[in-house]
């Protein structure tokens, strides 16, 4: 027996202790349920042979029984909903057999080099990872992407759309092989079990958790809810070193696969998701807040990668792969998943509604300067100058006061900076112009939304469309009633960040409409401002200065070297 194939075995009967551990617990809180009963079983056995007789061990056989019937209730009780709760399920969008034949064909030959149960569906997540889920649960059974009732009981593969796009075939097999390797372990009934009761628990903490019930299902349910979480956290310590057992073991055994490929395959993982993070903090946030959401992010991945070769060494020659055969060929529609998954991330992302319409409609990237960018330099301008007329600053015009122009914001924040100048109250009162209009935008689920939701109002999310699963279940139904965003790409801004982004976009429309100028997309920063057909990001810092320090001069420098007007009025929304 070779080493690879006793470290697999070492780890797959570690994984078995750790799930025959936490059945004990299981079995544990089952005894001391069913402890009173045998208790009064003994009681009433005695008597019955005319042992332990007289009027006081009367009195104590009848409350014996009467404490073991109420314990027996609340263990059903207990039981009942540990097995109703439903586990949270990743949102993700499901991929049919027919909408891909030759991705499963992939992972069932790999299954079978593996010698390991073939996964029983994949989907795909708007994230730069894989991993298998247990979707078995009869809750789950008709949900996107589970398998249907009395079908296959092996977990869903679940791989990251941006590998599909960035990463060539072979690579995406050798990074697959350890995750496809899981099923083996998954397939032991012990660890099996394990899992559902622990799963089974979490969801019933869930479950206690969720607002909207009567005070007496609310008391039944926290009590529940006591009781899980006693058992969870006897179970954590078991439960985490299954799961390590069982990723070891997974690995050792996928080590017979691709072996020397899959480091060069890790190596795109980690660019990926570089790129992945990228993408959607720079250029994927600044659409969704102007109600687009771009349609190609998987594709998008490519170009900013591409473009992060061409500017660093250290990526250099990864572009070269691009011309072996990309895994999204393994799709029949790569377009319509790529579609599907984007939607997916801007409402995970950012809390997007379910379905396109008038203030949340797809861009491509060939319309984003102009439909995204343009737009938001534009709107951040006019917000600008709204507040500035809110505070009474006079306008900069004396020819036509009713004339936007940059002056007007330069005049205003030139001054001593800091706390207590200008830009202070300048700031507050554009922060709370976005919170009213972030507050009342359509479609927007958060803390204060009111709707406890998962953020769809409508359950015919696109995100099914096209790859298998009712068409009319939304992917965020199975999740659980968190508000959107999931996972928000920031933190909050702050009103001199906000004020800074605003006297910039003032910035970009005075150099579009004076000094021929024209918005532009950059891969890995988002908004560019193009002067010349080449981008110009170097006024960042003297907007800075005018903000935080109230000197003009820096920015007032660079606007006359590109030929910017600060005079002149500007187009605003």
């Amino acid at each position: 027996m070779s080493g690879i194939d006793v470290g697999e075995e070492l780890g797959a009967r570690a994984a078995r202790a750790r799930a025959l551990s936490l059945l004990r617990i299981r079995g544990r809180a089952l005894g001391v349920a069913i402890l009173p009963a045998a208790v009064a079983v003994v009681l009433f056995a005695a008597a019955a042979q005319g042992h332990l007789a007289g009027p006081a061990w009367d009195a104590v056989r009848w409350t014996v029984l009467a404490v073991a019937v109420v314990v027996l209730l609340v263990t059903v009780l207990v039981a009942v909903s540990v097995a109703r709760a439903r586990p949270a399920v990743s949102p993700t969008v499901p991929v049919t057999e027919a909408g891909a034949p030759d991705l499963y064909r992939l992972v069932r030959e790999l299954a079978d080099r593996l010698d390991v149960p073939a996964p029983s569906a994949i989907a795909l997540t708007p994230d730069c990872d894989s991993w298998l889920e247990d979707r078995t649960h009869r809750a789950l059974r008709k949900g996107p992407g589970g398998p249907e009732e009395g079908g296959d009981t092996a977990p869903v593969l679940v791989i990251g759309s941006p590998f599909l796009w960035w990463m060539r075939v072979a690579e995406l097999r050798a990074v697959l092989a350890p995750v496809v390797a899981g099923t083996g372990p998954s397939a032991d009934p012990d660890i099996a079990a394990a899992r559902r009761f622990v799963r089974g628990l979490d969801a019933a903490i869930a479950d206690a958790a969720t607002p909207g019930r009567s005070a007496l299902g609310a008391a039944a349910l926290a009590f529940t809810g006591w009781v899980s979480r006693l058992l969870l956290r006897a179970c954590r310590e078991h439960a985490a070193e299954m799961e390590r057992c069982v990723a070891a073991a997974a690995s050792m055994r996928a080590q017979t696969v691709d072996q020397g490929l899959r480091i060069t395959a890790q190596e795109q993982v980690g660019l990926a998701y570089a790129g992945w993070d990228r993408l959607l903090t720079r250029v994927a946030l600044p659409a969704w807040r102007m109600g687009r959401w771009p349609s190609r992010l998987d594709a998008g991945v490519v170009s900013a990668l591409t473009e992060l070769s061409r500017r660093d060494r250290l990526a250099d020659g990864f572009a070269l792969r691009l011309g072996e055969r990309p895994a999204c060929d393994l799709l029949e529609e790569p377009g319509t998943a790529d579609e599907a998954a984007s939607l997916l991330a801007a409402r995970l992302f950012h809390g997007g509604p379910a379905e396109s319409g008038p203030d949340w409609a797809p861009v491509d990237w060939q319309q984003y300067p102009d439909e995204v960018v343009d737009r938001k330099w534009r709107s951040e301008a006019a917000r600008l100058h709204r507040v500035l007329d809110t505070l009474g600053v006079p306008r900069a015009s004396a020819a036509d006061p009713a004339v936007p122009t940059l002056a007007r914001v330069v005049e205003h924040l030139s001054g001593p900076g800091g706390p207590g100048g200008p830009g202070e109250e300048l700031a507050a009162g554009i922060g709370a112009e976005v919170a009213r209009e972030e507050a009342g935008s359509p479609g927007r689920d958060g803390p204060g939304s009111g709707d406890g939701t998962s953020g769809s109002e409508s359950h015919t999310g696109r995100a099914g469309h096209g790859h298998g699963g009712d068409g009319a279940d939304d992917p965020l139904d199975l999740w659980g009633p968190g508000p959107l965003p999931l996972f928000p790409l920031q933190p909050p801004r702050t009103g001199t960040d906000l004020l800074a982004d605003h006297v910039q976009a003032m910035v970009c429309c005075a150099a579009v409409d004076t000094a021929g100028a024209a918005p532009g997309l950059d891969w890995l920063d988002g908004p560019a401002l193009l002067v010349g057909g080449e981008r110009r990001a170097d006024f960042a810092d003297p907007v800075l200065s005018l903000v935080e320090d109230g000197d003009p001069d820096p920015l007032l420098a660079w606007l006359a070297e590109v030929g910017v007007r600060a005079d002149k009025p500007v187009r605003l929304v």
